[in-house]
């Protein structure tokens, strides 16, 4: 593990001063390095960068990046242009040799949801878009902000909460999040490093101090209860815990298992937990099986299973991911042997990838929701998180009676579409798509389009229904029986909304 002394926080509003007068910013980065450079460092390439810096001389901001974000030592004289570098140096952020000063750290700019200008500190070259990229790394590295980070802020419910725990927080992305918005807010990680990087990204960002405790899963926090959870954890599903940013140290999928069985029990009621996790499909066995049972009694889920791959991509996926690929040929191909035999000694043969949203109900018969959606969803889905959980305990407390006297609204940015062959008098099928949120589409009949088409939150659905009877020719009663379970469908997917009746 690394034992490299990290920068003290105690004067990091001097540091943030100068990094917003200079602009080092998300925005500010977009308008010096231009679009096509800014999306190459996302690819961890930096020549384009380099480049753009260099056309900008050596003015404050393009300092700064070289040096912060891609690591590159500047001429002391101009980083006393766009810092404090004294206090700088005094506190660990800067090394100087010679007349050239170098970062010690890796910051990054990030833009808050509400346009907050925060910066995520980490391990040199380890943020995503930094010099280093990904790579090889010692065991104790702490990473910056990337896509499974961004994921799990965005799919989170931000609603105001008196306590929020970031279980393995690395260096502090989604506890600056839940700072937003809960009055306490706990981070935890196995790494004592990361929980200091965590108290740097806090400070350099502006935001309110943390609790930080040291520890593996719930073990830190004991008996305690939160009203939000989350965690980005080391879910990859690896032969050993070769590396404590991604490797959880258990076998196979134990270590996501374990912390959303636990969660449970550290949910005030009505809080959420959301997590990022791996799972194994197992020869013989149903997935949707395997997750489901995980859910701890009392709590309502939503698990999204977001991408599969067969073994071979995902032992290559890793195996890129340390640098192995960069290795001794025979010392990358004994690594590979060894993820294949620990796939197959537990006869899995791929690994999902997704989403899990717990809530504590307390409920006698709770809404478990297992699925596959791999299409292009619409970041940030909080408010669709929350919509999903409002939708289920409606129809949950609705039968097929209640839903019939219920009124609905078709939801905003639904749109229909027909498909059939050319000239064809009437289509194939009907297919009503989202274009908000999880953007989903589901196959429809005439009726099933014809009874979304007419909600507006004016009529009943039996009203409506019967209305439909008449223009099709079909026994009222009938399409009454029949039709409950598509409005359940459509409401559970998002495109009805149960509404409050003219008069009520």
């Amino acid at each position: 593990m690394s034992t490299t002394s990290l920068p003290k926080p105690d004067r990091a509003a001097e540091l943030r001063e100068a990094f917003l007068a200079a602009g080092f910013t998300a925005d500010g980065l977009l308008d010096l390095l231009g679009a096509p450079a800014y999306a190459a460092l996302a690819r961890s390439e930096t020549v384009p960068a380099l480049r753009a810096t260099r056309s900008h001389g050596d003015g404050p901001l393009a300092t700064l990046v070289r040096l912060f974000l891609l690591q590159c030592p500047v001429p002391h004289v101009h980083a006393a242009e766009a810092l404090p570098v004294g206090a700088a140096l005094d506190d660990g952020w800067l090394r100087r040799e010679g007349d050239e000063v170098h970062a010690t750290v890796d910051v990054r700019p990030y833009g808050g949801p509400d346009g907050e200008d925060w910066f995520i500190v980490s391990d040199l070259g380890c943020a995503v878009g930094g010099a280093g990229g990904i790579g090889s790394r010692e065991e104790g590295v702490v990473l910056g902000v990337g896509g499974a980070s961004t994921t799990l802020a965005g799919i989170t419910v931000r609603v105001p909460v008196g306590t929020a725990l970031d279980l393995g927080t690395g260096s502090g992305i989604q506890a600056l999040h839940a700072a937003q918005h809960a009055t306490r807010v706990t981070a935890t990680d196995v790494n004592p490093r990361a929980l200091e990087f965590t108290r740097l990204t806090l400070a350099l960002s502006g935001a309110p101090e943390a609790e930080l405790l040291t520890g593996s899963l719930f073990e830190p926090v004991g008996d305690a209860t939160y009203d939000l959870i989350v965690s980005n954890p080391p879910f990859v599903i690896s032969p050993g815990a070769r590396l404590t940013y991604r490797d959880g140290g258990m076998g196979g999928d134990d270590l996501c298992r374990t912390l959303v069985r636990q969660a449970g029990e550290h949910l005030n009621p009505g809080g959420f937990a959301q997590f990022l996790g791996n799972w194994q499909h197992v020869e013989g066995e149903d997935w949707h099986d395997r997750v489901r049972s995980w859910v701890p009694a009392g709590c309502d889920a939503w698990i999204v299973q977001r991408d599969v791959q067969d073994v071979t991509q995902y032992a290559e996926l890793w195996l890129r991911d340390a640098g192995d690929h960069r290795t001794d040929p025979a010392e990358y191909a004994a690594r590979y042997e060894d993820w294949l035999d620990e796939f197959e000694s537990r006869k899995t043969k791929a690994v999902g990838f997704g989403w899990i949203t717990l809530r504590r109900t307390d409920v006698a018969e709770p809404s478990i929701v297992v699925e596959e959606w791999p299409h292009t969803v619409e970041q940030p889905l909080g408010e669709t998180v929350l919509a999903h959980f409002a939708r289920q305990d409606y129809l949950r407390e609705h039968d097929d009676a209640a839903l019939l006297a219920g009124y609905f609204q078709l939801t905003e940015e639904v749109v229909q579409e027909q498909v059939g062959a050319p000239g064809a008098e009437d289509p194939e099928h009907v297919v009503l798509r989202q274009n908000r949120g999880m953007r989903r589409a589901t196959k429809v009949d005439t009726v099933g389009a014809g009874f979304a088409g007419v909600c507006d939150g004016s009529l009943s659905a039996g009203r409506i229904l019967d209305a439909i009877a008449q223009l099709v020719e079909e026994d009222p009663v009938l399409l009454r029986d029949r039709t409950p379970e598509a409005i359940r469908m459509l409401v559970e997917q998002g495109f009805l909304e149960p509404v409050q009746g003219p008069g009520r």
